[in-house]
């Protein structure tokens, strides 16, 4: 059964055209994964798909019983509500129709209630209810999610509230799975896991038995859980049977075969215009070169097959510090109440550290502790003399109105156009990209501008908080070499080990401070 039928699907931001001509199926029950290079279209698709945008032409048509669960990031999680009762807001209809049993038990008490024959048809109907949906194995249900994702560790009976950002994804996402729609549509779900959570999703998503489009930049845990591929890319979208390895093989044939293609028609092309140039004055063969030209207006051309910018980060070291960068003493870090007491830490020059720990733990906290940003509850932190520091800090995606190009370029007067132009290239940002507002681009082409201004930044010592969220495999290949390369000292925090584990010098883990 079709759960969604999508047909000449085109949208665009003023004259740019994002998606084009873009129709498919989703099938009850199939779990598909939808990729693409950073600024493709995908999270635009998911946008359409959920009514956020109208598209410019073409239908989306949902199946009228479908229900359609999307994980957003911008609902207002209000104050005096525990981790357990907004979880319990995934069965509100369930407690209500409990609530509305308690209500007729209580009229049914009452010896003078009237209509009881009616009362208790209700009842029984809500009872049903009840037992069809499991409603009273509803707390162990969000016990077991909640401990899948983390949540547990943090106390159900916390104040939504107090939640990180990392930890308030983790919770809309219990939420969300709780929930069990016919259709998930999930945007980057593992940003913000730690690896045991990841796989306790990968156990839960291919176990799943309702159908699902992902986007992520795991591509080992889409790998895992998607039966089919749908590939974006140069506006449209193409369907691959299989999982993500297979997707790649049959992704590398088709692009050899259309560059194939497109040699062979050009090859056609200019023997066509070659024979028309040469006969078409001559009166003997004039009709033959005519029936030639005609051919030449009536061929479909095949566009040229062109390969997305690779990035091509470089940090530099603006100038040598001493040896030793960074030394704390019995340091306490935290806000009112302490996180962690008598942390004693060295880094030295040249140094490459993955700060790791479980979400929540305090990892960022930790950074702007060392940074100065926030002010330790106690204990010593000395910086080392010529030492300079600069930071990359997790954030959620912009909202200014100012383009790529404009950001740089305040930043880093002394530039002139075409040099803020070359270095927004040399991240992977094309054309369009650049003289974009910020909050228009795509969470990877935002994050590409804040690397663009990591790298002109002068500094010896990088601290980098969650750089590869929302980068697509290409983007963070290019990082991982350029941070590989760099020849200062660097503080990672990443929640990809396969991203650090083959240049960092040494881990600072968290779980070992307590």
């Amino acid at each position: 059964m079709s759960l969604l039928d999508v047909n000449a699907l085109t949208h665009g931001y003023g004259d740019k055209i994002v998606l084009k001509d873009v129709s498919f199926r989703l099938l009850k029950g199939e779990h598909i994964g939808l990729v693409g290079p950073n600024g493709a279209g995908k999270s635009t698709l998911f946008q359409l798909l959920t009514g956020e945008l109208i598209a410019d032409e073409g239908t989306i048509e949902w199946h009228p019983k479908a229900h359609i669960g999307n994980l957003e990031q911008h609902i207002h999680l209000t104050s005096g509500t525990s981790i357990r009762l907004f979880l319990q807001g995934a069965f509100q209809t369930l407690f209500d129709a409990e609530k509305e049993m308690e209500d007729l038990s209580e009229q049914m008490a009452n010896p003078h209630t009237d209509n009881l024959d009616n009362i208790l048809k209700r009842y029984s109907e809500l009872q049903t209810l009840l037992d069809q949906h499991d409603f009273y194995t509803i707390p162990a249900s969000i016990e077991e999610v909640a401990a899948g994702l983390g949540l547990t560790q943090l106390g159900l009976d916390r104040d939504v509230s107090m939640l990180s950002g990392g930890q308030r994804t983790k919770l809309l996402l219990a939420k969300l799975l709780l929930q069990k729609p016919d259709v998930l549509l999930l945007d980057e779900p593992t940003n913000y896991l730690d690896t045991a959570h990841i796989d306790w999703l990968t156990n839960y998503l291919q176990a799943y038995p309702y159908a699902f489009i992902l986007i992520t930049h795991d591509t080992h845990f889409m790998n895992e859980v998607v039966q089919v591929i749908y590939h974006l890319e140069h506006k449209n979208l193409t369907r691959y049977t299989g999982n993500y390895q297979q997707f790649s093989a049959a992704y590398a044939l088709r692009r050899r075969q259309i560059h194939l293609q497109y040699e062979k028609q050009q090859a056609e092309i200019q023997k066509l215009e070659t024979y028309v140039q040469k006969n078409k004055a001559r009166a003997s063969t004039a009709k033959m070169a005519k029936s030639r030209e005609k051919k030449l207006q009536k061929m479909e051309r095949l566009d040229k097959p062109t390969n997305n910018p690779k990035p091509m980060f470089s940090f530099t070291v603006s100038h040598q510090p001493v040896n030793k960068l960074l030394q704390t003493e019995n340091l306490q870090i935290g806000y009112d109440k302490p996180l962690f007491s008598n942390v004693n830490l060295k880094l030295e020059r040249g140094e490459k550290v993955a700060l790791v720990g479980h979400n929540g733990i305090g990892k960022t906290t930790t950074l702007k502790t060392l940074l100065g940003e926030l002010t330790a509850l106690d204990g010593s932190i000395t910086i080392g003399e010529r030492v300079l520091p600069a930071y990359f800090e997790q954030e959620m995606p912009s909202i200014a109105k100012t383009t790529a190009l404009e950001t740089i370029w305040s930043a880093f007067p002394h530039l002139t156009q075409k040099e803020v132009r070359q270095n927004l290239a040399r991240c992977g940002l094309k054309t369009e990209h650049i003289f974009q507002p910020l909050s228009s681009l795509s969470g990877g082409e935002q994050t590409k501008v804040r690397l663009c201004k990591l790298m002109l930044a002068k500094s010896n010592f990088l601290i980098l908080d969650e750089p590869t969220n929302h980068l697509d495999v290409v983007t963070k290949q290019a990082l991982q070499e350029a941070l590989e390369n760099y020849t200062g000292s660097v503080i990672l925090v990443s929640h990809e080990p396969t991203f650090y584990e083959n240049w960092i010098t040494q881990v600072w883990n968290m779980e070992q401070w307590r």
